[in-house]
């Protein structure tokens, strides 16, 4: 039989600050992360708002001299993974060598460092002489670095992965830290997701190709806005959502805390475009589905859905198509609450993102709302949760993320009530 996944610990660096606690107290109350861009001059971009991390302290985090070698990503990552363990009452440095050689790190990234790379070539190639580029530039900057720092971080000697398929990322790479854990690789995974992509370079580009919100750089608060019908694209954010997965026995043995049950992962792939997602939603569905079939559920049985929507006019309209084919008849039952009209979208690690909400939601019975829901799409009428929170039971709910080149992926987690998932 498989091994049954809970998971104990829950850090978070986020557009609101530190703290996984702080991330869900302004998602409760509706408050928007979104602003105008700081971390460069955005004069030469088309879309010039985003959900930027400004209210933390690297320094406290990593020393100084890794403060110059790190990406921003990196850093993100290892803090929030202290606070993961923290939370988990987990210790590594207590662990002995061979405990520490079945923890393992797999985690989310659609860019890894690339905007620490993008800065090390903007220093070569306007040839800043005083400004010469960092010697490991490359190494630290490529995608496979980031689960390498947690786990250089940490001591951790268990296999150290990084998955990158986009805005899926940390969806895909949570998901197979629980197949890790269920067959026994491993015991305990760090998992979750860390990006940091608000460049000049990946805006332009995206403002090329027209998906990112343009038409509310004077009021960027306004800008992320699912499923209403007047919404132009995505706000771009970051940030980093990391949770500790354990093997249950494991975990009630120790005496740790327990957010929730993973009980499913699906994962599918239009093969239909690079960048656009197929308008049936079929694939995207089925993800869901193979998510519920893999959780011994039903769709009458989820009580809350944690969306992607991230407010472009062809996913909002797609997603929800999805979830009618998912859902049939429970499809307008359910509540589901897009987490990016407050936090935008933080790319390989919106899946986390989502994931780390939904633990909340199913700890305090509280699901955050969808802000900014003014003018309906009439394509878009599910219950999107607008505007105000509410209070909502969660025994079972689901998280949905869709990605370029085709990809979904879902996860179904249930409250823990120290016999079964509910």
């Amino acid at each position: 039989m498989k091994r049954r996944v809970v998971i104990t610990g829950l850090g978070a660096i986020t557009p609101y600050g530190e703290g996984a606690e702080r991330y869900w107290e302004n998602l409760r109350a509706g408050r928007s992360a979104v602003g105008s861009i700081r971390l460069f001059k955005p004069e030469r971009v088309a879309s010039r708002v985003a959900a930027e991390v400004h209210d933390w302290s690297p320094g406290k985090i990593v020393s100084e001299k890794e403060l110059k070698r790190l990406p921003r990503v990196a850093i993100m990552a290892i803090g929030a993974a202290r606070e993961a363990f923290a939370d988990a009452r987990l210790d590594p440095t207590q662990l002995e060598v061979d405990a520490l050689r079945r923890v393992a790190v797999i985690l989310g990234t659609s860019s890894g460092g690339i905007e620490f790379a993008e800065e090390q070539y903007r220093r070569f190639f306007t040839g800043e002489v005083e400004e010469r580029c960092y010697p490991f530039a490359v190494s630290s900057a490529f995608v496979g670095m980031l689960s390498s720092e947690v786990s250089i971080a940490f001591g951790l000697r268990g296999l150290s992965h990084v998955v990158s398929t986009g805005c899926t990322s940390s969806t895909d790479a949570i998901g197979h830290a629980l197949r890790t854990i269920q067959y026994g690789t491993a015991d305990v995974v760090v998992s979750g997701g860390a990006d940091c992509c608000i460049t000049p370079g990946i805006l332009e580009c995206y403002g090329r190709m027209k998906c990112v919100s343009t038409h509310f750089n004077d009021t960027p608060d306004k800008a992320s806005r699912p499923f209403n019908r007047d919404r132009d694209g995505f706000v771009i954010g970051e940030g980093s959502w990391i949770v500790i997965l354990e093997e249950l026995e494991r975990a009630v043995e120790r005496g740790a805390p327990i957010y929730a049950e993973v009980l499913g992962y699906g994962a599918t792939c239009d093969a239909f475009h690079r960048v656009q997602i197929m308008p049936t939603g079929e694939e995207s569905a089925r993800a869901m589905t193979i998510a519920l079939e893999d959780a011994g559920l039903t769709p009458d049985e989820v009580r809350y859905i944690n969306l992607h929507g991230t407010s472009t006019p062809l996913n909002d309209k797609t997603e929800t198509a999805a979830i009618k084919l998912a859902f049939g008849r429970c499809a307008r039952a359910v509540p589901a609450s897009a987490t990016k009209s407050l936090i935008g979208h933080p790319q390989g690690a919106a899946g986390a993102a989502g994931v780390a909400a939904t633990l909340m939601s199913i700890r305090d019975s509280f699901l955050h709302p969808t802000i900014n829901y003014e003018t309906p799409d009439p394509e878009c009428d599910l219950d999107y949760v607008p505007n105000t929170g509410r209070a909502r039971d969660v025994e079972i709910a689901m998280c949905n993320t869709i990605a370029f080149g085709s990809k979904n992926a879902a996860l179904v987690l249930g409250r823990w009530e120290g016999g079964r998932a509910k």
